[in-house]
């Protein structure tokens, strides 16, 4: 796998884990499947390849799709167009987090002492979700910019929700940090496209 593909793939986790933030935000409910995706690669801070972030490349196949629709301009009345504004909040985010090294490291250090409880209960459980919510809002919440999130008021009132959304976020954040690590920047976008479409259309086999 080339570094444009591991890098693809970082940004594929990165949307989908957003795509699921937005609907959470609209619907109170996710995509268990995704959503375990995403909680499961904020414990994996040691894995040895991107891949193994999300279990495998099959698993960010939605992310994947996404970026193809966004990228080629389709998704016709099912684009979200929040979701790219979401993308570049993180990624701003992401800028700062790195810098602030006391907060990285409280993040990383409340990873470590939750990973025993996810590796009992799994990663998506009520229980790992409000945990990992609590230490965003006690963490990342406090940098700026902070990540705005739009939908619903009667599912962004419950505490559980905003929980599970927050969990969620911090997943995508790991995906940006890793995306970068993997010299990924927002020029990719500008001076990268065709090769970053290209990427995604290998991955998708089309």
């Amino acid at each position: 796998m080339s570094v444009m593909d591991e890098r693809v793939l970082a940004l594929a986790g990165m949307v989908q884990a957003l795509r699921q933030v937005r609907r959470i935000a609209e619907t109170g409910e996710a995509d268990n499947a995704v959503l375990s995706t995403a909680t499961d690669s904020v414990f994996r801070l040691d894995a040895d390849t991107p891949a193994e972030v999300y279990g495998n490349e099959q698993a960010v196949a939605p992310g994947m799709q996404l970026l193809l629709d966004y990228f080629s301009n389709s998704g016709g009345d099912a684009r979200d167009d929040l979701l790219p504004r979401l993308a570049l909040s993180v990624m701003q985010l992401e800028r700062r987090f790195v810098r602030e090294g006391a907060t990285a490291q409280k993040v990383a250090d409340g990873i470590l002492a939750l990973a025993p409880t996810a590796e009992r209960l799994g990663s998506a459980h009520p229980e790992v979700l409000t945990a990992l919510g609590g230490l965003y809002a006690d963490t990342v919440s406090h940098l700026r910019p902070r990540v705005m999130v739009q939908g619903n008021p009667h599912y962004l009132g419950q505490a559980a929700i905003v929980s599970e959304i927050r969990a969620v976020l911090l997943a995508a954040l790991r995906s940006a940090v890793l995306w970068r690590q993997l010299g990924g920047s927002l020029w990719d976008f500008v001076l990268r496209r065709r090769a970053l479409v290209a990427s995604v259309q290998s991955q998708l086999r089309l």
